[in-house]
């Protein structure tokens, strides 16, 4: 994803250089860019809708301070995940919480209530399944179907090898089925 900037348009690495080289301004553009996807991985873990919010924001706080470090030859989102993943283990590990439900922000002006219920009702049994599997298993099928990641990038943000990817993720998948067709008997 690119940002237009007067007459030109800017990536991602191109605004990490801008910040490196003192416009903090240009960090506005990839939290923008990835603040949804940083609160709904947070969710995965925490389970709880402001504590996702607090830890995404917590995490593009730290990553904006080590960005002179950050070599721009990298992806910045699976940089960020791994700072984002290590201060939601480590909030987990010091403190449980029960599961919630998360909102979903849903355009139904366009739709009828019949399929506003069939819609949540799905997405409510997809996110109950999720939350049966291991957190392995959950975190690898949120990185590849909500996250919409590569395999490569996948493979790089959980330090496995490709191939590993796609088999565990195929495993992942089986079993997600295996729930939500326990949770529809």
């Amino acid at each position: 994803m690119s940002i237009e900037v007067g007459n030109g348009v800017m990536s991602d690495s191109e605004a990490i250089v801008a910040c490196q080289k003192g416009r903090k301004e240009m960090y506005k553009y990839l939290v923008e860019k990835y603040k949804v996807r940083a609160y709904y991985a947070a969710l995965m873990y925490t389970k709880n809708r402001e504590d996702a919010l607090d830890l995404s924001q917590e995490a593009f706080y730290r990553a904006y301070r080590a960005l002179p470090e950050f070599d721009t030859g990298k992806n910045f989102y699976t940089w960020f995940y791994r700072i984002l993943k290590n201060l939601c283990i480590n909030f987990v590990t010091r403190r449980k919480h029960h599961a919630e439900i998360p909102e979903t922000a849903q355009d139904f002006s366009s739709k009828n209530p019949q399929e506003i219920l069939e819609e949540n009702e799905r997405s409510l049994a997809v996110w109950r399944g999720l939350q049966k599997l291991k957190e392995k298993d959950r975190e690898i099928i949120i990185l590849k179907d909500f996250d919409d990641m590569s395999y490569q990038e996948i493979s790089e943000v959980l330090d496995i090898p490709t191939g590993s990817v796609m088999s565990r993720l195929h495993y992942a998948r089986k079993k997600l089925l295996i729930e939500l067709e326990y949770l529809n008997e």
